[in-house]
């Protein structure tokens, strides 16, 4: 039989190589950084293998510590998948959730959702960041993440697919009476455009033309890091913008905002919740996302 400690030994051990760090693997396992050090360090000398090579700042896998983890962590998920199958649907969700969602629709439309879901669950903590930056969550210790379309690189993670929403391009009036309502895909070259950046929105568009999805790069007259900046610079007339319905909706009725090229507009992006494939779909995520869904098939997140 195994010895307790030793299975310890090989959770901490799955911690801290999930979380590339000592510090962020006593924080999820709500130990001391010396605790977690010494537990490496006990199973490292039981193995009689080197696990990590560690710096001052960070630490990483040996390969020995690569193929022992590949192991390990999958044992580990099967014994908490064979836990959550066993446990009741009604269960008390507790624990800390990290989130992270684009900065405009997390703020305006994900942020009282997910106060709303958490409510009944005192014991559910949330962490919640707000980036339209391409996160890796076993960079920034993120559990889930919430994405508009697809990421450049998501072999590493699982999607579940909530809401599809229409892209609109769109322009201030004070900016279409100074440059003309374009007519055409074409007429964008004597226009001012306000695009996202490298690591953040994209800086080209998805349109439909002639019955086949197009993607565009329109001029790049101003470049953002993130979604609210950009909506908040075409309601200030720098330039055509194309963003998800959600984030321009109420400039749209109030007028500050006229959709243009709605022939070219017909291509929806997709909202999607992201999660690590490697860790178990824990109940907190697992609650979360399926109360998400819940909320898209209202319209919620629409």
């Amino acid at each position: 039989m195994a010895d307790p400690d030793s299975l310890s030994g090989v959770t901490v051990f799955v911690a801290a190589a999930r979380a590339g760090s000592f510090t962020q693997a006593a924080e999820r396992l709500a130990i001391t950084k010396s605790a977690v050090g010494k537990a490496i360090a006990r199973l490292e000398e039981r193995l009689g293998l080197k696990l990590f090579f560690r710096t001052t700042r960070r630490i990483r896998l040996t390969p020995d510590g690569e193929a022992y983890f590949a192991a390990c962590s999958g044992a580990l998920d099967d014994i908490a998948a064979a836990e959550a199958a066993l446990t009741s649907a009604n269960r008390v969700i507790s624990g800390r959730l990290r989130v992270d969602m684009p900065v405009a629709f997390g703020r305006q439309v994900l942020l009282p959702i997910l106060l709303e879901i958490s409510r009944p669950h005192p014991g559910l903590s949330l962490t919640l960041s707000f980036t339209d930056a391409l996160t890796d969550p076993f960079q920034e210790d993120v559990e889930l993440l919430i994405r508009f379309g697809p990421l450049r690189d998501s072999s590493h993670l699982v999607a579940r697919h909530l809401v599809d929403q229409a892209r609109i391009i769109c322009a201030a009036p004070s900016y279409l009476y100074q440059h003309g309502v374009p007519k055409g895909l074409n007429d964008l070259r004597d226009h001012r455009g306000v695009v996202g950046s490298r690591h953040g929105p994209p800086l080209s568009w998805v349109v439909a033309e002639d019955g086949q999805e197009r993607r565009i790069s329109p001029p790049a007259t101003h470049q953002l890091s993130d979604g609210d900046a950009m909506v908040q610079a075409a309601v200030a007339g720098f330039g055509l913008c194309q963003a998800p319905a959600s984030l321009v909706r109420r400039h749209l009725e109030d007028g500050s905002l006229v959709a243009v090229l709605a022939d070219y507009s017909t291509v929806p992006v997709a909202v999607n919740a992201l999660w690590p494939k490697q860790a178990h779909l824990s109940p907190r995520v697992r609650y979360v996302v399926d109360q998400l869904v819940k909320y898209a098939a209202a319209g919620r997140l629409d």
